[in-house]
Formats: C-alpha cells, structure tokens, sequence
C-alpha cells in the first residue's frame, strides 16, 4: 500500500493506493517546526481511520510545510515510523509536492499561497533552492496569516472602515486582550492569523478588501516573483485556498505585472498523487 500526503500547518491531505482500491484521509497540519516527533504519532493515532492501514502501509510519500532541511525531514519521518512501522518513508517539503502537481513534467515557477506563503523554480525535475519562504514572522507575503494580521491591526488601531469593523468583532469577538493572547502566548499564532483571513470572503466587495488583497498580492509578486529574472517567461502557477478563493484578485494583479498565470488549485493532493503513481508505474483506471 502506498501513501501520499500533503501537509501545511492547518490541515494533512492523504491519499492511499492500495491494490485498485484509493482512499483518502483528513488529520490536522503536521509542521515540524510546531510538532516534535511524539506529537505527530499523537496526530495519527487519534485518526481512527488510518488504524486499520498503519500495518499495511509500504510506502509513504510525504511533502509538508517546514519539511525543508534534513532535521525536520528526521522529525516527520521518526513521527511517521511510530505509527507505520513497516513502511519507506519519503519526505520533502510542501514546494516539491506543489512542483509536481502544477508543473508535471514542465518548467516553471511553483507558488503556495495558504495559511502561509512560498514559491519555487521548477526545472521539469528538480525544485531549485530559494530564498524564500520566511514563515510568519518574517514573510509569507500575501498569505492567509498575512491578510488576517493586516486585518486585525486595522481593526485594532482603528483604521477599519468603522461599517466594515462593526462586522469584524461581530464575527470574530476580538479584542487587544485575545489577539495578544492568540498571537504570543498560544501555540499556532500563524494558524490563529490565517483564521481571521475567512473575513474577506464575506466582505470581498467592499473597497477597503479589495484593496488589501491587492496589496497583500502585488507584495506578493514584487517579494517572491519578481525574484526571478525571467518570471515573465515563465508560467507561475499556485496552490492553496487563497490563492483559489481570491483568484479574481490574484489574476488582475498577475495580469498588471506581466506574469502569466497557469493552473490554480485549492489542494495539489491529487496532483502528487498521479505524480507519484505514475513514477511508481501505476495506472489508474480511467473514470
């Protein structure tokens, strides 16, 4: 049986294959810089969906968010081997995943835009290093932490819309107290942010939205894309919901800059998984 999963700190898409049959599987985010070994195992066990897999299981592919140096690469494989004890075991970082998945066998550059927010050159083969990817302290421009920060602080220091703000503490019930809380003495802070992002759903045609997301997207470009000398030959495609709720946006602003946008997907789950199933010589049965 062979397993695929993708991985960024909210949620862990899986997928199985196992003699014809596929199946799919929902645990919360596994991120090594947030979860030590033991509470990956914790994670897995309180899945009861996977107990009768855990012994079957050959082969695991595993592409996750802060899976990105061969530290955290021990941390999530040691994680995995507690629960699936005879399996081969393969991790690498959410980049490598979202390369395959949109790009296939193609060159191009490879953006996640979700809870957090990164971006790769891919060469057909080989994801290339970057210098990118800075987490929510320092980066993920344009992301789901991004906008819910942006969105607390301008509700916090009063430059809301006072209408627009009304809706927010409806929604949200925040306060300096809880944010900070949230924010610096809680674990997740990102997690936290990335939930007040859900905001702009609902209110996606106001101004003061529109606005924000344009601007979190043109740093967005300006910071990652424009990077890369030869972005504008280049197809950028991108993964992750907000990149796939806001397309709209996000399409206007690529458009502005020259940059051609390929494919945009939600989840690149079951892009891996083809990915990897057809580098394992598998065949799925078409429908």
């Amino acid at each position: 049986m062979i397993l695929v999963a993708d991985s960024g700190s909210s949620k862990t898409d899986w997928m199985g294959y196992d003699n014809g049959e596929i199946i799919t599987f929902n645990t919360k985010g596994i991120n090594p810089y947030f979860l030590n070994e033991h509470e990956i195992y914790k994670v897995l066990a309180k899945n009861e969906e996977f107990a009768p897999y855990a012994s079957k299981v050959q082969e695991i592919y595993f592409f996750g968010a802060g899976s990105s140096s061969p530290d955290k690469h021990e941390v999530v494989s040691n994680g995995l081997s507690l629960f699936f004890k005879k399996a081969f075991i393969s991790v690498d970082n959410d980049l490598v995943g979202s390369a395959y998945a949109t790009c296939g066998h193609e060159k191009g550059l490879s953006c996640i835009l979700g809870t957090g927010s990164n971006i790769s050159y891919y060469d057909g083969k080989h994801v290339h290093d970057s210098t990118h990817g800075l987490g929510y302290v320092l980066g993920d421009e344009g992301s789901g932490t991004y906008f819910g920060r942006k969105l607390v602080t301008s509700y916090l220091y009063g430059t809301m819309p006072a209408s627009l703000g009304k809706l927010f503490a409806e929604t949200y019930d925040v306060n300096k107290e809880s944010v900070i809380t949230n924010v610096y003495q809680r674990p997740f802070p990102n997690i936290y942010l990335a939930s007040l992002s859900r905001f702009m759903a609902s209110n996606m045609n106001h101004p003061f939205i529109q606005q924000l997301l344009h601007a979190g997207f043109q740093e967005f470009v300006d910071t990652n894309i424009k990077d890369y000398p030869e972005y504008k030959q280049l197809t950028c495609h991108f993964i992750g919901s907000i990149a796939y709720f806001y397309q709209d946006a996000l399409r206007a602003v690529c458009l502005e800059n020259e940059v051609k946008v390929g494919n945009i997907y939600q989840k690149p789950i079951h892009g891996i998984f083809n990915y990897i199933l057809h580098k394992e010589g598998i065949q799925l049965a078409a429908g």
